[in-house]
Protein backbone atom coordinates (compact mmCIF):
# COMPACT_ATOMS: atom_id res chain seq x y z
CA UNK A 1 0.00 0.00 0.00
CA UNK A 2 1.47 3.58 -1.21
CA UNK A 3 2.96 5.73 1.90
CA UNK A 4 1.35 9.71 1.73
CA UNK A 5 3.83 12.50 3.06
CA UNK A 6 3.90 16.08 2.75
CA UNK A 7 7.42 17.09 1.77
CA UNK A 8 7.72 21.14 3.12
CA UNK A 9 10.41 21.94 0.46
CA UNK A 10 12.30 25.50 1.00
CA UNK A 11 13.55 26.49 -2.84
CA UNK A 12 16.33 29.04 -1.18
CA UNK A 13 18.14 26.87 0.63
CA UNK A 14 21.70 25.79 0.52
CA UNK A 15 23.52 26.67 -2.79
CA UNK A 16 22.73 24.13 -5.05
CA UNK A 17 20.09 24.01 -8.26
CA UNK A 18 16.77 24.22 -6.18
CA UNK A 19 14.84 22.44 -9.30
CA UNK A 20 17.16 19.84 -9.72
CA UNK A 21 17.21 18.82 -5.87
CA UNK A 22 13.30 18.58 -6.02
CA UNK A 23 13.00 16.49 -9.12
CA UNK A 24 15.89 14.57 -7.78
CA UNK A 25 13.74 14.21 -3.89
CA UNK A 26 10.64 13.98 -5.75
CA UNK A 27 11.89 10.67 -8.29
CA UNK A 28 13.21 8.61 -5.45
CA UNK A 29 10.71 8.87 -3.31
CA UNK A 30 7.58 8.92 -5.26
CA UNK A 31 7.27 5.24 -6.21
CA UNK A 32 6.68 4.45 -2.47
CA UNK A 33 4.84 7.70 -1.26
CA UNK A 34 2.56 9.81 -2.63
CA UNK A 35 3.92 13.40 -1.74
CA UNK A 36 1.79 16.39 -1.52
CA UNK A 37 4.75 19.15 -1.80
CA UNK A 38 4.32 22.54 -0.38
CA UNK A 39 7.39 25.06 -1.03
CA UNK A 40 7.58 27.81 2.01
CA UNK A 41 7.21 31.28 0.81
CA UNK A 42 8.05 34.79 2.80
CA UNK A 43 4.97 34.60 3.34
CA UNK A 44 4.48 30.73 4.12
CA UNK A 45 6.86 29.23 6.32
CA UNK A 46 7.63 25.51 7.27
CA UNK A 47 6.13 26.13 10.46
CA UNK A 48 2.54 27.25 8.68
CA UNK A 49 2.39 25.01 6.16
CA UNK A 50 3.01 21.73 8.78
CA UNK A 51 0.71 22.63 10.84
CA UNK A 52 -1.82 23.50 7.62
CA UNK A 53 -1.07 19.73 6.69
CA UNK A 54 -1.38 18.53 10.43
CA UNK A 55 -4.78 19.79 10.43
CA UNK A 56 -5.26 18.37 7.11
CA UNK A 57 -4.88 14.71 8.58
CA UNK A 58 -1.66 13.90 7.31
CA UNK A 59 0.41 11.52 9.06
CA UNK A 60 4.01 12.09 7.71
CA UNK A 61 5.82 15.01 6.99
CA UNK A 62 8.97 15.56 5.05
CA UNK A 63 11.20 18.86 4.92
CA UNK A 64 14.17 19.70 2.95
CA UNK A 65 15.95 23.10 3.41
CA UNK A 66 18.58 24.73 5.69
CA UNK A 67 18.39 23.87 9.81
CA UNK A 68 16.19 26.59 9.85
CA UNK A 69 13.56 24.94 7.81
CA UNK A 70 14.34 22.15 9.95
CA UNK A 71 13.57 23.30 13.31
CA UNK A 72 10.38 24.86 12.01
CA UNK A 73 9.10 22.09 11.18
CA UNK A 74 10.14 20.07 14.08
CA UNK A 75 8.23 22.87 16.06
CA UNK A 76 5.05 22.00 14.77
CA UNK A 77 5.07 18.09 15.14
CA UNK A 78 6.54 18.55 19.07
CA UNK A 79 4.25 15.78 20.83
CA UNK A 80 1.74 15.17 17.78
CA UNK A 81 3.31 11.52 17.37
CA UNK A 82 3.78 12.15 13.61
CA UNK A 83 7.03 11.60 12.40
CA UNK A 84 9.67 13.93 10.31
CA UNK A 85 11.80 12.81 7.71
CA UNK A 86 15.16 15.23 7.39
CA UNK A 87 16.51 15.76 3.66
CA UNK A 88 19.21 18.56 4.76
CA UNK A 89 19.77 20.86 1.79
CA UNK A 90 21.31 24.18 4.13
CA UNK A 91 25.09 25.73 4.80
CA UNK A 92 25.60 23.69 8.35
CA UNK A 93 23.15 21.27 8.41
CA UNK A 94 23.90 20.54 12.22
CA UNK A 95 20.40 19.32 12.73
CA UNK A 96 21.06 16.13 10.53
CA UNK A 97 24.71 15.83 11.57
CA UNK A 98 23.49 15.81 15.74
CA UNK A 99 21.07 13.44 14.94
CA UNK A 100 22.93 11.27 12.71
CA UNK A 101 21.54 11.72 9.44
CA UNK A 102 23.00 11.35 6.23
CA UNK A 103 23.58 14.62 4.47
CA UNK A 104 23.14 13.74 0.92
CA UNK A 105 19.47 13.59 -0.75
CA UNK A 106 19.74 9.89 -2.03
CA UNK A 107 20.82 8.75 1.50
CA UNK A 108 18.62 10.63 3.11
CA UNK A 109 15.66 9.82 1.26
CA UNK A 110 16.93 6.21 1.98
CA UNK A 111 16.59 7.23 5.09
CA UNK A 112 13.10 7.79 4.97
CA UNK A 113 11.98 4.98 2.22
CA UNK A 114 13.21 2.48 5.20
CA UNK A 115 10.80 3.63 7.63
CA UNK A 116 12.75 3.49 11.05
CA UNK A 117 11.75 5.95 13.30
CA UNK A 118 12.98 7.02 17.03
CA UNK A 119 11.78 9.60 19.49
CA UNK A 120 14.23 12.22 20.60
CA UNK A 121 13.97 15.27 23.01
CA UNK A 122 13.02 18.95 21.96
CA UNK A 123 13.94 21.73 23.70
CA UNK A 124 11.52 25.07 24.36
CA UNK A 125 13.66 28.28 24.71
CA UNK A 126 11.62 31.80 25.46
CA UNK A 127 8.48 29.51 23.81
CA UNK A 128 9.91 28.74 20.94
CA UNK A 129 10.88 25.22 19.47
CA UNK A 130 14.88 23.79 20.05
CA UNK A 131 15.89 21.22 18.22
CA UNK A 132 19.83 21.90 18.83
CA UNK A 133 20.60 24.51 21.43
CA UNK A 134 20.44 28.08 22.41
CA UNK A 135 23.72 29.99 22.63
CA UNK A 136 25.05 33.30 24.21
CA UNK A 137 27.54 35.82 24.29
CA UNK A 138 30.48 34.41 21.74
CA UNK A 139 28.82 31.62 19.72
CA UNK A 140 25.69 34.07 18.81
CA UNK A 141 28.06 37.02 18.05
CA UNK A 142 29.99 34.07 15.61
CA UNK A 143 26.73 33.11 13.97
CA UNK A 144 25.62 36.44 13.61
CA UNK A 145 28.56 37.80 11.56
CA UNK A 146 29.11 34.93 9.77
CA UNK A 147 27.31 36.26 6.67
CA UNK A 148 26.10 35.24 3.55
CA UNK A 149 29.35 35.86 1.66
CA UNK A 150 31.14 33.89 3.81
CA UNK A 151 28.99 31.24 3.84
CA UNK A 152 28.78 31.50 -0.53
CA UNK A 153 32.78 30.76 0.07
CA UNK A 154 33.43 28.57 3.04
CA UNK A 155 30.27 26.72 3.68
CA UNK A 156 30.05 25.35 7.10
CA UNK A 157 33.54 26.98 7.61
CA UNK A 158 32.15 30.01 7.73
CA UNK A 159 31.28 29.80 11.24
CA UNK A 160 35.20 28.68 11.98
CA UNK A 161 36.04 31.71 10.37
CA UNK A 162 33.93 34.36 11.87
CA UNK A 163 34.73 32.59 14.95
CA UNK A 164 38.23 33.17 14.44
CA UNK A 165 38.02 36.73 13.60
CA UNK A 166 35.67 37.08 17.11
CA UNK A 167 38.19 35.83 19.48
CA UNK A 168 40.34 38.94 19.28
CA UNK A 169 37.07 40.74 20.71
CA UNK A 170 36.08 38.02 23.29
CA UNK A 171 33.39 39.73 25.68
CA UNK A 172 32.73 38.82 29.26
CA UNK A 173 29.45 39.18 30.97
CA UNK A 174 28.10 38.14 34.01
CA UNK A 175 25.56 34.95 33.92
CA UNK A 176 23.10 34.16 36.39
CA UNK A 177 21.92 30.78 36.09
CA UNK A 178 18.90 29.19 37.36
CA UNK A 179 17.88 25.81 37.12
CA UNK A 180 15.44 23.25 39.20
CA UNK A 181 18.16 22.62 42.30
CA UNK A 182 20.50 25.72 42.32
CA UNK A 183 21.57 29.36 41.06
CA UNK A 184 24.91 30.46 40.56
CA UNK A 185 26.18 33.78 39.05
CA UNK A 186 29.15 33.24 37.30
CA UNK A 187 31.46 35.66 34.93
CA UNK A 188 31.12 34.33 31.43
CA UNK A 189 32.47 34.30 27.72
CA UNK A 190 29.35 31.89 26.28
CA UNK A 191 26.47 30.10 27.89
CA UNK A 192 25.13 26.97 25.79
CA UNK A 193 22.06 25.16 26.37
CA UNK A 194 21.82 22.33 24.18
CA UNK A 195 19.40 19.60 23.37
CA UNK A 196 21.33 18.31 20.57
CA UNK A 197 24.49 19.33 19.38
CA UNK A 198 26.95 18.23 15.91
CA UNK A 199 30.89 17.65 17.31
CA UNK A 200 31.69 21.51 15.14
CA UNK A 201 28.86 23.06 18.06
CA UNK A 202 32.01 23.34 19.80
CA UNK A 203 30.54 25.83 22.71
CA UNK A 204 28.25 23.01 23.46
CA UNK A 205 31.17 20.21 24.24
CA UNK A 206 31.46 20.50 27.79
CA UNK A 207 29.37 16.98 28.62
CA UNK A 208 31.00 13.78 27.42
CA UNK A 209 28.29 13.52 24.48
CA UNK A 210 25.20 15.33 24.26
CA UNK A 211 21.98 12.89 24.49
CA UNK A 212 19.23 14.14 22.42
CA UNK A 213 17.19 11.51 24.01
CA UNK A 214 17.72 11.66 28.12
CA UNK A 215 14.88 13.96 28.73
CA UNK A 216 17.88 16.50 29.96
CA UNK A 217 19.46 19.89 28.56
CA UNK A 218 23.39 19.92 28.77
CA UNK A 219 24.54 23.02 29.63
CA UNK A 220 28.18 24.54 29.31
CA UNK A 221 29.75 27.85 30.41
CA UNK A 222 33.05 28.77 29.09
CA UNK A 223 34.46 31.11 31.57
CA UNK A 224 37.73 32.42 30.14
CA UNK A 225 40.00 35.16 31.55
CA UNK A 226 42.20 35.90 28.58
CA UNK A 227 42.18 35.21 24.59
CA UNK A 228 44.78 32.47 25.63
CA UNK A 229 42.38 30.59 27.87
CA UNK A 230 39.67 31.07 25.45
CA UNK A 231 41.91 29.25 22.89
CA UNK A 232 43.03 26.62 25.11
CA UNK A 233 39.18 25.93 26.46
CA UNK A 234 38.36 26.01 22.82
CA UNK A 235 40.57 23.20 22.09
CA UNK A 236 39.31 21.51 25.37
CA UNK A 237 35.97 21.09 23.86
CA UNK A 238 37.12 20.08 20.76
CA UNK A 239 38.54 16.89 22.55
CA UNK A 240 35.65 16.36 24.17
CA UNK A 241 33.72 16.20 21.00
CA UNK A 242 35.59 14.43 19.05
CA UNK A 243 37.10 11.61 21.45
CA UNK A 244 33.32 11.66 23.80
CA UNK A 245 34.72 12.34 26.97
CA UNK A 246 34.04 15.27 29.29
CA UNK A 247 36.50 18.54 28.91
CA UNK A 248 38.48 18.43 31.90
CA UNK A 249 39.30 22.95 32.05
CA UNK A 250 39.46 25.32 34.75
CA UNK A 251 37.60 27.61 32.49
CA UNK A 252 34.63 24.98 31.53
CA UNK A 253 31.74 24.35 33.66
CA UNK A 254 29.11 22.10 32.63
CA UNK A 255 25.90 20.73 34.28
CA UNK A 256 22.62 18.39 32.94
CA UNK A 257 19.15 19.82 33.95
CA UNK A 258 15.65 19.56 32.83
CA UNK A 259 14.76 23.30 32.75
CA UNK A 260 17.49 26.46 33.01
CA UNK A 261 16.87 29.79 32.63
CA UNK A 262 19.70 32.37 31.95
CA UNK A 263 20.12 36.20 33.10
CA UNK A 264 22.96 38.20 31.51
CA UNK A 265 24.43 41.74 32.68
CA UNK A 266 24.69 42.84 29.73
CA UNK A 267 21.87 41.73 27.89
CA UNK A 268 23.11 39.36 25.12
CA UNK A 269 21.99 38.26 21.86
CA UNK A 270 20.76 34.56 21.66
CA UNK A 271 21.12 32.03 18.70
CA UNK A 272 18.61 29.81 18.45
CA UNK A 273 19.29 26.86 15.95
CA UNK A 274 21.16 29.18 14.43
CA UNK A 275 18.91 32.01 14.04
CA UNK A 276 19.47 35.02 16.09
CA UNK A 277 16.06 35.45 18.30
CA UNK A 278 16.66 38.36 20.30
CA UNK A 279 18.53 39.38 23.88
CA UNK A 280 18.52 37.52 27.02
CA UNK A 281 17.25 36.16 29.27
CA UNK A 282 16.08 32.89 28.04
CA UNK A 283 13.97 29.92 29.70
CA UNK A 284 14.76 26.40 28.52
CA UNK A 285 12.86 23.35 28.94
CA UNK A 286 13.29 19.79 27.85
CA UNK A 287 10.54 17.94 26.22
CA UNK A 288 11.36 14.40 26.66
CA UNK A 289 10.37 12.47 23.55
CA UNK A 290 8.86 15.19 22.08
CA UNK A 291 9.91 14.80 18.62
CA UNK A 292 9.38 11.30 16.40
CA UNK A 293 12.54 11.31 13.65
CA UNK A 294 12.81 8.98 10.71
CA UNK A 295 17.02 7.77 11.28
CA UNK A 296 19.03 5.54 9.53
CA UNK A 297 18.80 2.03 10.01
CA UNK A 298 22.39 1.40 11.85
CA UNK A 299 21.14 3.23 14.46
CA UNK A 300 20.34 1.49 17.78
Amino acid sequence: MTRSACLIFNPVAGQSDPDEDLNKIVNILEPEIELDVQCTTPEKDAAQLTKTAVERGIKTIIASGGDGTLSAAAGALVETGIPLGIIPRGTANAIASALGIHDTIKAACQTILDGKTKKIDMGRCNGKPMVLLAGIGFEAKTVEEADRELKNNFGMLAYVVSGLQNLSELESFEAKIETDENTVTITAGAVTVANAAPPTSILAQGPAGIVYDDGLLDLTVVTPKDQTNVIAASYELLQSAILGESAEHEDIKYIRTRYVKVTAKPAQKIVLDGEIIGETPIDVDCIPGGLTVFVPMEQD
